[in-house]
């Protein structure tokens, strides 16, 4: 039995329709992330789980209880933002303490909840400083363990890397993920970037237009789109029509599309003798540097393929040198 149900949810606000007919459910104890562009949904999905939205039709189950209609403070829910929202004139601890109090815990166990949860986040060094006097890692820690500590039923967490420099959102996606897995809690999260929820989701929910284009886990979702829009979105297909694959490579296919992926081709300055292949001529157009990865873009007859290599696999290439393309028809996806 899922922990999370949608069933049959619609949202709309005045004649604009945001969410269409949602059916989905989580597992307990996973991760799963809600991905997909800006305006597709994913947001107001979680805030009608959260019940900060009420949903037009349709019904929200948590734990197998109807709570489509419970007020949000009786659902057991916890979130985290873009916006940490932390009391500026509190310190962490005071921060984290906040949602025990309310609750009127006893002192004595709001302290041991408040240690064991800032030792969990790595924040120990930092409890007696203020918002202000923490880094945007820091903050984003503290407002984590506030949501967390007191264990709330789902952890919802709306792009709440998104305003980090590269290199600690990469170190904190690691840093939620173990957390989520040490503590066991069931969260959904949401982002448009396909990189970290490749990274943390245990299943991916790609969102489209207000509606789930495709539900898969990581691996499969990005070796395995079922859609035109799915290959577009994860993992930077070349997407060709029929004509164009005839066009550039003299073979006539019989679905409507075909998807490959960059760093599949085999790119050379002769022409490769590979059987059940589509080959293509073109031209060098220009390149680009993505971390250990040297992107070409190349024009096959007015089409651009991209192409991505190993810094130091191959012999570099210059702007107009004119090349050759191979993609094997087996690591092809025909859509």
């Amino acid at each position: 039995m899922s922990y999370i149900r949608f069933e049959n949810l619609c949202k709309s606000y005045g004649e604009k329709e945001v969410l269409r007919d949602i059916n989905l459910e989580v597992e307990k104890g996973t991760l799963v992330t809600l991905l997909g562009p800006s305006g597709c949904g994913k947001s107001t999905l979680l805030r009608c789980l959260a019940g900060l939205e009420t949903v037009t039709s349709g019904k929200v189950y948590l734990d197998d209880k109807d709570i489509t209609e419970v007020s949000p403070k009786d659902r057991g829910i916890g979130m985290v933002f873009q916006q940490y929202s932390l009391f500026p004139n509190m310190t962490v601890e005071q921060n984290v303490a906040f949602g025990l109090k309310i609750k009127k815990e006893e002192p004595a166990v709001i302290k041991k909840k408040v240690d064991e949860i800032i030792k969990i986040v790595g924040l120990s060094e930092q409890v007696k400083q203020y918002p202000s006097q923490l880094s945007g890692g820091q903050q984003q820690r503290a407002a984590l363990a506030r949501a967390i500590v007191t264990e709330p039923k789902v952890l919802l967490l709306d792009e709440p890397l998104s305003a980090i420099d590269a290199l600690l959102r990469h170190s904190l996606q690691i840093e939620i993920r173990r957390i989520q897995q040490e503590l066991g809690i069931t969260a959904i999260f949401v982002t448009h970037d396909q990189d970290e929820a490749m990274v943390m989701s245990d299943v991916i929910h790609l969102m489209y237009d207000g509606h789930i284009e495709q539900s898969a886990e990581p691996i499969e979702l990005y070796t395995k789109p079922k859609t035109k829009f799915v290959a577009s979105f994860i993992g930077h297909y070349n997407l060709l029509d029929a004509g164009t694959i005839k066009n550039i490579s003299g073979e006539q296919i019989d679905t409507e599309s075909v998807a490959f992926r960059p760093e599949i081709i085999r790119i050379s300055r002769e022409p490769a003798e590979e059987a059940d292949a589509f080959q293509m001529e073109g031209e060098i157009a220009f390149s680009l540097p993505h971390g250990n990865i040297l992107r070409y873009a190349v024009m096959c007859g007015g089409t651009q393929v991209d192409v991505d290599v190993l810094f130091g696999d191959v012999e570099p290439f210059n702007t107009g040198d004119k090349v050759y393309l191979s993609v094997k028809k087996s690591e092809c996806i025909f859509l």
